[in-house]
């Protein structure tokens, strides 16, 4: 920050005594110990549920190799039967299917014993239940939500929040020109992703944010576009939400 080979600690500190002075340092909030817990929670499974997505892919592209193709919705029960009694893999190919199989198996039984544990764990908690009385939005979605924004009071704006999200376009104005590229990078990825989920959901569920969408697609824009745009301003519209949430609570 100095730009100056010539660095100690003291120097350093008067330097970040000048910045807190003038208010040029941002404040960090740190979550409390029961939050930073659920978050190892929800990480788990997070972790588990892309060990499960890591798994599938390769089953459907084993299935796609042999061209064997089921009438049946994948991953169903009938789905299963299917594979199992009447898919004609070869020999080595069966094995291999079998062993993917049992792992998948196992994987989805660990997914449910972390989902009964952040059942147990987040029962008595105001904000998920809130979160979970939203149409659209599942235990999954409140259950991220929670744990990666904690208290909704700790941003200044939805604006602030939506960014934090990672739901804000980056900007590509040029003179004269006003433009907005993709999303920005610097955000938590899964974060982004559960909402982005939940816009798809909200879309269809709840008649003020399909409105949204199909306003937007009337002006040209792409489905992706106009579902990224429910995402953001959903979040804007939940943290005024939250707010008034957290206070009362």
């Amino acid at each position: 920050m100095k730009q100056s080979p010539d660095k100690t600690d003291f120097s350093d500190a008067r330097v970040l005594a000048d910045l807190e002075r003038v208010g040029y340092l941002p404040r960090v909030w740190i979550a409390p110990q029961q939050l930073r817990e659920l978050r190892t929670l929800v990480r788990d499974r997070q972790q588990l549920a892309a060990q499960r997505r890591n798994l599938k892919l390769p089953i459907g592209a084993l299935l796609r190799e042999h061209r064997l193709r089921s009438s049946h919705n994948r991953w169903t029960r009938a789905w299963h039967a299917w594979l199992e009694h009447q898919a004609q893999l070869p020999e080595q190919a069966r094995w291999v299917m079998q062993q993917r199989l049992r792992r998948l198996a196992w994987i989805v039984q660990e997914i449910r014993t972390v989902e009964e544990r952040l059942e147990q764990v987040t029962a008595s908690d105001a904000t998920i239940r809130w979160l979970r009385t939203i149409k659209g939005i599942g235990p999954v979605t409140a259950w991220t939500l929670r744990a990666e924004i904690g208290r909704f009071d700790r941003f200044r704006t939805g604006k602030q929040l939506a960014r934090y999200c990672g739901l804000t376009p980056c900007n590509r104005s040029s003179g004269a020109r006003e433009a907005d590229a993709s999303l920005i990078r610097a955000a938590n990825p899964e974060l982004r992703r559960v909402l982005i989920e939940a816009a798809w959901l909200l879309a269809r569920l709840q008649p003020r944010w399909r409105e949204l969408a199909q306003r937007l697609k009337a002006k040209g824009k792409l489905s992706t576009v106009a579902i990224a745009a429910v995402a953001n301003r959903f979040v804007r519209w939940l943290y005024h939400e939250g707010v008034r949430q957290q206070a009362a609570a």
